[in-house]
């Protein structure tokens, strides 16, 4: 066959090259060429247990990550890492178990496996887990906790074991260092085990449909506006999907002005064009006076709330203003809560 220089091998790479490649198998853990290592959520390989003194490890398959090296895939046969430590005659003492990869180019060792490895703790009053050296490459599979001798018998928890997924895979999540982790990317997706819902992230903070959060509407009158002076205006607001629900509260105060006319308060999400009127409850109360119930209403397509009241003497309804029912005084309050249907 003739020689194509098309057809020739000519491209070259290196192992790390190759495991830089291979970070697009999971999620990233916001760098550049990181990946987040760990074990694929549901996967019951890599189970650590005790069969008597002796520490035991069940086959599995893991990705570990080294910061200039790439990504890792080991596969690990089941195993004994070693036999559990004596107790301590006084104190608690928490022991590591922990998936390792052997790299010559990092460890100069002349391996390349992985194996499991079982860390013995120190005993303390106040034990706390071991760690590694630095220039291993590992990931935690468990905890051993041994109380002192004539305490009880040792417990296993798998809660140190950190799980991964392919990018734009939905990472299980409940120890506190993934919760307080920043998302990488905006809608990003994750399930905190810990409430028990999904969670996407904003650009800010973890969020999940139908989470409440505040909200300061803006406080506007037909002619003249409002001025909250040293009065509160309050809200909060949730939303799942397109429905809204959404409560807050005006007190007046002595500096406040009520504005000019009719008052509207801004919405936190503009409704929906559907030829509805949407309506939820009002409640404005004059301290010492009188109280006067009605409605908070949104016309369609609306992006602010109107109020109208009656007065529970005359059955008199009327829009809200700074001077209906009353002239708008320190002693006025407004409070409304509606559910409504968002564009």
């Amino acid at each position: 066959m003739p020689t194509n220089p098309l057809w020739e091998p000519t491209l070259a790479y290196s192992e790390t090259d190759l495991r830089s490649m291979d970070s697009m198998l999971v999620m990233t853990d916001g760098t550049a060429l990181g990946s987040r290592p760990g074990i694929r959520p549901g996967d019951p390989g890599l189970t650590v247990t005790l069969s008597g003194a002796t520490v035991n490890v069940s086959a599995g398959v893991a990705t570990l990550s080294r910061a200039g090296q790439g990504l890792y895939r080991a596969y690990l046969a089941a195993t004994s890492p070693g036999t559990l430590a004596a107790a301590h005659a006084t104190y608690t003492r928490v022991d590591l178990v922990y998936l390792r990869v052997w790299d010559t180019a990092v460890d100069a060792t002349g391996l390349r496996k992985a194996d499991a490895v079982y860390l013995t703790g120190t005993a303390s009053a106040t034990p706390v887990s071991p760690s590694p050296g630095a220039t291993e490459i590992y990931i935690p599979l468990a905890t051993i906790t041994v109380p002192p001798s004539g305490g009880g018998s040792p417990t296993v928890s798998s809660a140190v074991r950190q799980l991964t997924v392919a990018p734009g895979g939905i990472l299980p999540v409940s120890s506190t260092t993934d919760i307080a982790l920043a998302g990488n990317y905006v809608g990003q997706a994750r399930h905190n085990t810990v409430r028990n819902v999904p969670e996407f992230w904003t650009g800010s903070a973890w969020a999940a449909q139908g989470d409440w959060q505040s909200y300061t509407p803006t406080w506007t009158a037909l002619t003249t506006n409002p001025s909250i002076g040293n009065g509160t205006l309050v809200s909060r607001w949730s939303r799942i999907g397109q429905t809204i629900h959404w409560m807050g509260s005006l007190t007046a105060g002595s500096t406040t002005s009520g504005g000019s006319g009719l008052w509207s308060m801004s919405l936190p999400a503009m409704a929906a064009n559907t030829g509805v009127t949407q309506l939820g409850v009002a409640n404005y109360v004059n301290i010492f006076d009188n109280e006067y119930m009605g409605q908070v209403e949104i016309s369609p397509g609306s992006a602010t709330a109107g109020f109208s009241v009656k007065n529970k003497v005359t059955y008199i309804f009327t829009n809200v203003s700074d001077s209906s029912p009353v002239t708008t005084s320190s002693s006025v309050r407004l409070h409304w809560n509606i559910t409504y249907e968002a564009a």
